[in-house]
């Protein structure tokens, strides 16, 4: 048995613990062990937060942050987003999870420029090498940085056109009598 779902979000600071605690819940459900829960729980808090920040076109006028959300939202009722593609609107990202047999992966997809061209290439923190980290005293880039530190493979990558694809995966570990491991 597993277990896939997919939430489509708006770019807001409330769908980050939103994203998270939907994780939780399913991890725990399926009987995942929970400290590799908490683990994928704060990398794809850290992906969310990343969409939310940085993830839509900041020159058009829905989304600048310098109006307040009232204002970029005026006009739009909260089903206007049903007939966009998934992540594909400046206001949205989507995140999708995947728990088989022994492995979760999940994929957080924003619409907004994308990652640098160095930014794409980055190993996994397993095979980190020479790569330097961000100074701690950055206000940036630790996040990615931490979501290589716990998860086992990484990805970063740029959809055609626009958008960025964080999606990394990590081994399972069951609770005994695990609903997934009973099928």
């Amino acid at each position: 048995m597993s277990i896939w779902w997919s939430l489509h979000l708006r770019r807001e600071a409330a769908s980050v613990p939103l994203a998270r605690r939907f994780l939780l819940g399913t991890m725990e459900t399926a009987g995942v062990d929970p400290e590799i829960s908490f683990d994928l729980s704060v990398a794809l808090t850290e992906a969310c937060a990343n969409a939310v920040e940085h993830g839509g076109d900041r020159g058009t006028r829905e989304d600048r942050e310098d109006r307040p959300q009232e204002e970029r939202n005026a006009g739009r009722g909260p089903w206007d987003v049903r007939d966009e593609r998934p992540g594909s609107a400046p206001g949205q990202y989507r995140v999708t999870a995947y728990l088989d047999g022994e492995m979760c992966r999940i994929e957080v997809t924003d619409s907004g420029p994308g990652f640098p061209a160095r930014s794409m290439l980055r190993p996994s923190a397993q095979q980190h090498g020479s790569q330097p980290y961000p100074p701690l005293s950055a206000e940036d880039g630790r996040g990615l940085c931490l979501i290589e530190q716990l998860a086992d493979h990484v990805h970063f990558g740029n959809r055609p056109g626009h958008g960025a694809v964080v999606s990394f995966d990590k081994a399972l570990k069951w609770r005994e009598g695990a609903l997934l491991m009973v099928s």
